[in-house]
């Protein structure tokens, strides 16, 4: 039996959990109320709250302010913890192996995964680009973001900068909104010699309008603070090609960008393929009503990586959350000789932030708001909800940090090892890149 601080009955269902995003935390706690046995497995020992990542890549918040310990939430909750990436899933003899070797018997599966990017086949995107979907992508962005600014910084005048950030989703939005705020606010003070006209941001989205899922105003909304904060915002606009340097768009434009975000689409990790289960479009796992996998009884999909029958849910931490709760609910249901019942969402609203005193809020019954008080909306609801007391207190003091003293002084100080290419050379764009599970977003 699995050994945690409170011991389970000894006829209580053991459940592994893949996967320390919103889903998987959720029917992790869900789990812990009804006294079954749990075993967590994620290939990192933390949990990332992924929608400030931006806020890390662009300085305003450190690494560990999105991060939660992985153990003492399994701890807490009366779950076991298991670093591992699993490799292989047995459903006949119930099993689940990792790429150590290890394997752990099961009587329910939770597979949450969570995402990676998706390159819809774009020549070097996967080579060329940045994402932004795990916190060491964070990391590497903010290291590349930083690095380009310095060598801005050597070159002396005459010389540019071109940051594009790809998808006009929230993340897209969100990160080149805080890569303007930075120019506006933070290169004054942390690059005094740079002429803030040198440095170009754009935004590229293949579709007609950003953040579709939202009212057609409060998109035009987005669209105008973007460029008003001096994004340039390119709409009905397809990139063909990727390179270290530029991008190539589908009408064959070159446009220079020496960092390149991919923020456009998401797909299940490659190695779900392996788990011979049912895959839909983006290789998401397909389940029926209930979140069981199809033509499976123990094993459930949720969050990101699930496509669910009939119901096609946005992926966002909400969702993310209501099927963890829904699919521990189920397997206490199913351990109890009961049927299983159809998940239902209960959609509580979506929100994006453009910058300092902008954001985008959508409320069921046609209520929508932006401006500074959905800005401040969006910034209450993110403190509350990160996981941990120090983090929420280091995440509001950074916060604060970056929204009022940024443009009186304070500078933008991220570590102290010299740029990679003022020793090595040039800056190789993914020559660091962290390959971990991706949690919801929200």
């Amino acid at each position: 039996m699995w050994r945690t601080h409170r011991q389970p009955a000894g006829d209580a269902p053991r459940v592994i959990v893949v996967g320390a995003g919103f889903a998987g935390m959720a029917a992790v706690q869900e789990l812990d109320r009804a006294g079954a046995q749990v075993l967590l497995i994620d290939r990192n020992v933390y949990s990332t709250f992924q929608p400030l990542l931006y806020q890390v890549a662009t300085g305003g918040l450190d690494p560990g302010d999105v991060s939660y310990p992985a153990r003492a939430f399994t701890r807490r909750h009366g779950a076991r913890f298991r670093l591992g990436e699993v490799t292989g899933v047995d459903p006949d003899r119930r099993r689940v192996t990792l790429a150590d070797g290890g394997s752990f018997g099961y009587d329910y599966l939770v597979l949450a995964t969570g995402v990676s990017a998706a390159y819809y086949g774009v020549t070097g995107a996967a080579e060329h680009s940045l994402g932004l979907y795990t916190r060491r992508d964070a990391v590497e962005l903010r290291s590349h973001i930083m690095a380009r600014l310095e060598r801005l910084d050597i070159a002396g005048p005459g010389k540019s900068v071109n940051f594009t950030v790809v998808g006009g989703g929230a993340t897209g939005v969100e990160l080149a909104g805080a890569l303007a705020e930075l120019r506006s606010t933070a290169l004054d003070a942390a690059f005094p010699e740079v002429n803030l006209a040198s440095v170009h941001i754009r935004l590229v989205e293949q579709a007609g309008a950003l953040l579709l899922p939202f009212d057609p105003a409060l998109r035009e909304y987005a669209r105008r603070q973007l460029e008003q904060r001096g994004v340039e915002v390119r709409l009905n606009t397809a990139i063909r090609e990727v390179h270290s340097d530029r991008v190539i768009l589908s009408d064959g434009e070159d446009l220079p960008s020496d960092v390149t975000v991919w923020a456009a689409g998401v797909t299940a990790p490659a190695e779900v393929a392996g788990w011979q289960l049912p895959q839909g479009p983006g290789r998401r796992i397909l389940t029926g009503p209930d979140l069981r996998v199809l033509g499976q009884e123990r094993i459930f999909a949720l969050g990101d990586v699930a496509l669910i029958e009939n119901q096609p849910l946005p992926q966002l931490a909400q969702p993310a959350l209501q099927t963890g709760r829904h699919a521990a609910r189920q397997i206490l249901r199913l351990a109890a000789g009961q049927p299983a019942a159809a998940f239902q969402y209960h959609d509580k609203g979506i929100m994006a932030t453009i910058g300092r005193r902008s954001a985008v809020v959508q409320l069921p019954q046609r209520l929508r708001i932006r401006g500074t008080l959905a800005w401040l909306a969006w910034l209450a609801l993110h403190l509350v909800t990160l996981l941990g007391h120090r983090n929420r207190m280091s995440a509001m003091l950074n916060l604060s940090w970056r929204y009022l003293t940024w443009g009186h002084g304070g500078g933008v100080i991220v570590g102290d090892d010299p740029p990679p290419f003022l020793v090595d050379g040039p800056l190789p764009v993914g020559s660091d890149r962290g390959h971990g599970t991706v949690p919801s977003r929200a």
